[in-house]
């Protein structure tokens, strides 16, 4: 009997451990592309022919370890009543069927927050034994971004450098890979034996003029690549602070006296041309005065004589001597001293053709000055043969009785015969 009781029991616990609930899902890890709209499966089964009341939800993992699991959605039979989370509306639905133990969840436009894991419960009350929950991981298949290559540290002999390619996106994880030329664009034979690469950076140490060349970044994942490329000059170290200082200064003396010298020839160019303009527009208003100039050669006469005179003023002397001190000491002045004597050259030259003028002129008034004598030469003699003819006519009336007589040329001066 009792042999008979122990075999039963252990019958119904096999029988018990058979019937129990049991949810599944056929695999474990699902891979789609960014935007599809899927399907993740989930089926279970009941010892229980027709359950009076089943609960099924669906959730995702926590984002952090410590935070709870994100609830999806949750579904009610026999109400049919399905509550889904607002995070989720719109976006998510059920495929539910109870007689064929039919759960699936349907998620469209997935992105890559939906990269994660999800799970499938299932409740039966009287029912609660066996596996009342699956998981499967959805994994969200996005093709890596455009990397983004750079150099961190300065590119100069001796130093340590790290170049860096990141992609902001990309699922699965993508892999990065570096690849050099050197500055001819011939690939390296060799990996630099200080250098290394992990994780898209690659460290560069102890550089030298040889490490210049053109590196390559791919990055790549099971979707496709995309690459970047940075060129790397190596240069000499950078000078110091202070001889850039120096070097900056030296500059900026050299540009403000290259200003000063175009700014002292403009202004001399400018003053020459003014000089010009008033010398061609005539004498300047000081010559211009009420004093007779010199005629037929007085003005060079006294410049002669003032050359050649011994004897001078001792003021004058005094007063040469104090203006000879003073030009001696006004060397900045030289400069004005110079423009006045070219000033006083052209003086000169204008009062040289003034008194070759006046020289003509001069000239011109004796010229005008001996016709004006020989015109009154003429008219003197003109006279004299009037008053001539005047005394003939008187001689004539005096001496009519004489007709016998020669006729007296009138060149000739009368002579009176006193005898008579």
């Amino acid at each position: 009997m009792e042999g008979r009781i122990s075999a039963l029991a252990v019958l119904c616990l096999v029988l018990s451990s058979v019937g129990a609930l049991k949810v599944t899902i056929p695999e474990p890890q699902y891979e789609f592309a960014r935007g599809d709209n899927i399907t993740l499966p989930c089926s279970f089964k009941s010892t229980l022919a027709a359950p009076r009341l089943v609960i099924i939800s669906w959730s995702a993992e926590a984002p952090t370890a410590n935070a709870k699991e994100t609830l999806i959605l949750t579904y009610y039979f026999p109400s049919k009543l399905t509550d889904i989370k607002s995070m989720y509306e719109g976006r998510v639905s059920l495929d539910v069927s109870i007689p064929t133990g039919k759960a699936n969840l349907k998620l469209s436009s997935i992105t890559l927050a939906d990269n994660k894991v999800f799970e499938c419960r299932v409740q039966i009350p009287t029912d609660d034994e066996g596996t009342p929950a699956a998981t499967v991981r959805l994994v969200v298949l996005v093709a890596p971004s455009t990397p983004i290559c750079k150099t961190q540290g300065k590119a100069e002999y001796g130093q340590n450098i790290n170049l860096t390619c990141v992609s902001a996106e990309g699922s699965p994880t993508p892999t990065y890979k570096w690849d050099s030329r050197d500055v001819r664009n011939m690939p390296r034979a060799a990996p630099h034996p200080r250098t290394t690469d992990k994780g898209g950076i690659l460290s560069l140490y102890n550089i030298t003029k040889d490490t210049s060349g053109i590196y390559t970044c791919t990055s790549r994942n099971k979707i496709r690549s995309a690459t970047c490329n940075i060129s790397l000059a190596v240069m000499p170290p950078s000078l110091t602070f202070g001889s850039t200082a120096i070097i900056a200064v030296a500059v900026s003396a050299v540009v403000l006296i290259a200003l000063i010298v175009i700014i002292f020839c403009c202004c001399r160019h400018r003053k020459k041309k003014r000089e010009e303009e008033e010398y061609a527009m005539g004498v300047p208003g000081e010559e211009f005065h009420d004093k007779e100039p010199a005629r037929n050669g007085e003005r060079r006469q006294a410049d002669r004589d003032e050359d050649t005179r011994v004897d001078r003023d001792p003021n004058e002397e005094r007063s040469q001597r104090g203006y000879d001190s003073r030009k001696d000491n006004d060397e900045p002045h030289s400069d004005y001293d110079d423009r006045r004597s070219e000033y006083d050259d052209r003086r000169s030259d204008y009062d040289d053709r003034r008194s070759d003028y006046n020289d003509r002129r001069s000239d011109y008034s004796d010229r005008r000055d001996r016709n004006s004598d020989r015109n009154e030469r003429h008219d003197d003699e003109r006279s004299y043969n009037e008053r001539r003819d005047r005394r003939n006519d008187d001689d004539d009336r005096y001496d009519e009785p004489h007709d016998d007589r020669p006729p007296v040329p009138n060149n000739k001066p009368l002579r009176r015969d006193y005898d008579d």
